[in-house]
């Protein structure tokens, strides 16, 4: 967060940008937040990238690079990583660590800040950006843009130069030796002197568009060249080609295009004098079109049982594989390459290159085995506007052959669905509990019975009741004529405005939550049973509470006592406070409930056989009699039908209770946020301010305060019970249409329902 925090800074109305010359971050989601908790944190990030591109005028000396850190970041996708920017603004570079060149690798969003080899290339880059005259950060941005896309972008294998010298001159001590073949190799140790090896241009001209040449020197002196004019011996104009060769693990290379140098008449390779350290130069002319074949990426709902092949038979050094249709960001592929060599022994690692052209996403796979898998995910979705295809690009010994299958991942397209949407699951739960919790209030004015969490979830928790309605609300949104009715926030709920949304990830998260309340609802009620077991050991059974007054003196200043707290100091706290007396009274009530039962199946029991028995004489009849005022008349008091509806109506009212504890526990996971920054800076403010839990501390300690004192017997009665069984369903499609965008407002999704619920028990 303190990238972000160092462009809020930018941003101030009284701050002098021009104070800065370069802003880089690492890990920072710029964006939008990871998790939009609260509504300051969303207006804060609203605010600062609003600004960033207005002022992008002001700004455009500062110089911005954001790193992402790619897969292995599960705290920050880096798709948040990479900046807003306008089209005024080219002075921002956001690229993820694997693209970044001598890194080559995923970091997490720790190892990010102390991945030596990203941290070596940091300070290298720092240093490249100081200018000689003033000793400080240069303030040129050209300059600086330079030096990014030199360390961070396209390393040649060079140390940066602003303005490298086109024309150099070659020794004529090194041994010159004239290469006349489209393809050549050679390996072996550096001597005394230095070696030129020269290609001929005129003769593969005609027949080839292209030379590739790859070294295994990885010094950063220059090593290509191209003549103008030479002689079998000699260059005599010698132009430095180094600049556009490519550091890649094990080699550098150099792609060049014969077209764009009309003038060079030959190709110099050099290898400097570095005695005893074995080498090797690969160069081949080809032609563009033969090296480029298309594979179409398999569809998403094969789930991986079919898949996409393509052989390559070219013995060639460089091969392009076009992935046709792949540029979604819930798609994902198993990429499996299958190398077949003719000389397996000292054999170098194939290097496997995916490169994404609308962002600098690249991932780069070091292999020696014949089969190689590579996953294939994106960062951010293929712009409208662009029509570039990802590539994958094999560069390996002219001596191998490849084939190249690819098959959809249905797990990794999950992980793509959780990754990009996994923030907004909460409300998909909620959902699911909303659907239960109308069930059951259905289940009261229809039978007069409250079933079960489990059992009305799995009857209740169907897609089709809140998708279809979720999709049309968002069609509407999304017409022209609606644009006028709706702020930029809702632009963002429609799916025409969202690049990474598609008609199943709802469907997906709505089955992820239902398993997800499913399994929360057991887990709670096995704990209520676990604690009301050892409350009956710890503690004597006070026997059930009365509901004659719903309201008392004591039940008043507990509630205005919370309200207090909330107030001055945070109001998570006192929803915690609240949440977990509310636990503690249905334990309460649970343990006295379960102590009443087992009274009455013994009395039962062991008393109603002596009653069955018939007296031998008067005064058997009349020890009968006495014994039904004391034990027998208890037992038939327990056991009668009037006794068995006042237990039917407790067990309603328990079951009822653990719904509303089952609704109340997402709304205190996604207060502790809160919670915790006001415990990390009590010992400054014992008030927190701002503090976005406090309107809804307020109502909800009010409501929950009705609603752990109430039972059913006074809600089946209530004449708003019909109405307030249909809100649930409402704020149930609600909560999906608007989760992407307003996860901080989720309680009020929750409170509404439960406020009628308390609203019922009352009228």
């Amino acid at each position: 967060m303190g990238g972000l925090v160092a462009r809020a800074l930018v941003i101030l109305k009284h701050f002098k940008p021009e104070l800065l010359n370069i802003l880089i971050t690492q890990a920072t989601p710029h964006v939008a937040p990871v998790l939009p908790l609260d509504q300051y944190l969303a207006d804060f990030y609203t605010t600062v990238n609003h600004n960033w591109i207005q002022k992008a005028q002001e700004i455009r000396n500062l110089t911005t690079l954001s790193v992402a850190g790619g897969f292995r970041d599960y705290q920050v996708r880096s798709g948040l990583a990479f900046l807003p920017s306008s089209s005024s603004q080219n002075c921002a570079l956001s690229v993820v660590s694997s693209a970044v060149p001598r890194v080559w690798v995923s970091t997490d969003h720790l190892s990010i800040v102390w991945c030596k080899e990203l941290n070596l290339a940091t300070v290298r880059a720092f240093f490249d950006l100081i200018d000689d005259n003033t000793k400080q950060i240069s303030e040129n941005p050209q300059r600086k843009v330079l030096v990014l896309n030199h360390h961070f972008l396209k390393y040649p294998g060079k140390l940066f130069e602003e303005r490298p010298e086109s024309l150099t001159e070659l020794t004529e001590t090194s041994i010159w030796i004239n290469v006349k073949a489209s393809k050549w190799s050679y390996k072996g140790f550096n001597e005394s002197d230095g070696k030129y090896f020269i290609f001929s241009l005129s003769n593969q001209r005609k027949s080839y568009t292209h030379i590739y040449c790859q070294n295994s020197m990885l010094d950063t002196t220059s090593w290509i060249y191209g003549c103008a004019n030479s002689t079998s011996s000699k260059c005599l104009q010698a132009i430095d080609l180094s600049w556009n060769a490519e550091l890649l693990p094990t080699v550098k290379i150099v792609t060049l295009k014969l077209q764009d140098y009309p003038s060079l008449t030959h190709i110099v390779l050099h290898v400097p004098v570095v005695n005893g350290i074995k080498f090797t130069l690969d160069c081949e002319f080809f032609n563009e079109v033969s090296r480029i074949v298309e594979l179409p990426v398999t569809h998403l709902f094969t789930f991986g049982f079919s898949s996409s092949k393509i052989i390559l038979n070219s013995t060639g050094l460089i091969h392009i594989v076009q992935l046709q249709h792949f540029g979604q960001i819930y798609q994902a592929f198993r990429i499996f390459i299958e190398s077949k060599c003719q000389i397996l022994k000292e054999r170098k690692p194939s290097v496997y290159r995916l490169h994404i052209p609308w962002s600098h996403e690249d991932s780069l796979t070091l292999s020696q085995d014949p089969l190689t898998e590579i996953s294939a995910k994106l960062h951010i979705a293929q712009p409208e506007n662009d029509s570039t295809v990802p590539l994958l690009k094999i560069y390996s010994s002219s001596d191998c052959q490849y084939e190249v299958t690819v098959k959809t991942s249905f797990l990794q397209v999950l992980g793509q669905v959780i990754r990009f949407h996994g923030g907004i699951l909460p409300m998909y739960i909620i959902s699911n509990i909303l659907l239960a919790y109308r069930r059951q209030l259905r289940s009261l004015v229809s039978t007069g019975q409250c079933s079960d969490f489990v059992p009305a979830l799995t009857k209740a928790a169907k897609p089709y009741k809140v998708e279809p309605i979720a999709y049309m609300i968002k069609f509407l949104l999304g017409l022209s004529w609606l644009k006028g009715l709706r702020n930029s926030e809702l632009d963002r709920v429609t799916v025409n405005n969202q690049d990474s949304w598609f008609p199943l990830v709802s469907l997906i998260l709505f089955m992820f939550g239902t398993g997800i309340a499913y399994w929360g609802g057991i887990l709670l009620d096995s704990s209520i049973r676990l604690l009301s077991s050892l409350h009956l050991v710890l503690t004597r059974p006070s026997g059930l509470p009365s509901h004659n007054n719903l309201i008392t003196r004591l039940r008043f200043c507990v509630a205005v006592s919370m309200v207090f707290l909330s107030w001055t100091t945070c109001g998570a706290l006192a929803i915690m406070m609240t949440y977990f007396h509310y636990i503690f009274k249905v334990v309460n009530f649970h343990s006295n409930l379960r102590s009443e039962l087992s009274v009455g199946n013994v009395v039962s029991l062991f008393i109603y056989p002596i009653k069955n028995l018939e007296p031998k004489s008067e005064d058997s009849k009349i020890e009968g009699e006495n014994s039904c005022r004391s034990e027998n008349c208890l037992s038939e008091s327990r056991n009668s039908p009037s006794t068995t509806m006042a237990n039917d109506s407790i067990i309603d009212s328990l079951k009822m209770h653990v719904t509303v504890i089952n609704l109340t526990t997402w709304i205190v996971l996604l207060s502790c946020p809160s919670l915790i920054y006001w415990l990390e800076n009590i010992r400054y403010h014992i008030r927190l301010d701002p503090d976005p839990c406090r309107l809804v501390a307020v109502i909800l300690i009010i409501i929950l305060s009705i609603l752990m004192n109430t039972s059913t017997t006074k809600l089946k009665s209530s004449k708003l019970l019909k109405i307030a069984a249909y809100f649930p369903l409402l704020f149930s499609v609600a909560a999906v249409v608007f989760a992407p965008v307003y996860l901080y407002q989720m309680p009020y999704f929750v409170i509404i329902p439960l406020f009628l619920h308390s609203l019922c028990s009352i009228v």
